[in-house]
């Protein structure tokens, strides 16, 4: 009996020594499985974190392409207007040719009349070297020689607007906040204003000035509420 006794209690300890270390590998397996969870969320937030810039870069092309679009628009417009009007100068030439006393009057619309086709083919050739050639570094000097040749220009706010976008596109802050306050200060009937102060905006967020950007924004929403624009300042608000 006590041999039997005696054999019990070496297999009792024996199986304890070895059951011991079971919480160990409970632990090890634990921790190794919490750190496989860390791993996978810092790939989910990684992922998601692309996955918002790309989203983010994707929109601001959009909005670029969409300026550009209005760009465009508004030039066809004045091209439509300025082929009227030279058209009803013309039938007026045309009328006054029976009268010799119109003669210099003639002269000095056909003067006129040669201007303006050099006007309007100036800004043509810079603006086709941004949407047609996509000569981005050709047309920055093109727009600053229109400006310089015709400074009163019905184009001169776009010509100003679009050599801003060009040196903001290339890095040149301080130049291209140059051009878009030209556009705000002098152009106030433009309708590339608020699309310039958007741009000055972004100019003085991109220099670290947060308040003037704010301020940028909520002046182009309250002084074109409801506009292409105002809806940009919006979101560029939120972002600050």
């Amino acid at each position: 009996m006590k041999v039997a006794a005696l054999i019990a209690a070496i297999s009792l300890t024996t199986g304890a020594a070895f059951a011991a270390p079971a919480p160990v590998e409970d632990i090890a397996t634990t921790s190794s499985s919490i750190n496989t969870r860390v791993a996978q969320l810092e790939r989910i937030i990684k992922a998601k974190q692309q996955s918002e810039y790309d989203m983010q870069q994707r929109l601001d092309a959009l909005q670029q392409d969409v300026l550009d679009l209005r760009g465009l628009t508004e030039q066809q417009g004045y091209q439509i207007n300025q082929m009227l009007q030279r058209q009803r100068q013309l039938y007026d030439d045309i009328a006054n040719l029976t009268n010799a006393a119109a003669a210099p009057k003639t002269n000095e619309a056909t003067e006129q009349a040669s201007s303006s086709l050099g006007e309007t083919a100036s800004y043509e050739k810079a603006v086709n070297l941004v949407l047609k050639d996509r000569k981005y570094d050709d047309a920055i000097p093109a727009f600053r020689q229109f400006i310089d040749e015709y400074p009163n220009s019905t184009y001169a706010a776009n010509a100003n607007y679009w050599l801003g976008q060009l040196l903001y596109n290339k890095g040149d802050l301080a130049q291209a906040q140059m051009a878009f306050t030209t556009v705000v200060e002098k152009y106030k009937e433009s309708t590339k204003r608020a699309d310039s102060m958007v741009k000055l905006g972004m100019i003085a967020k991109k220099q670290g000035n947060t308040a003037s950007a704010r301020k940028f924004y909520q002046n182009v929403i309250k002084e074109y509420a409801n506009s292409a624009a105002a809806r940009i300042a919006e979101q560029k608000l939120a972002e600050l």
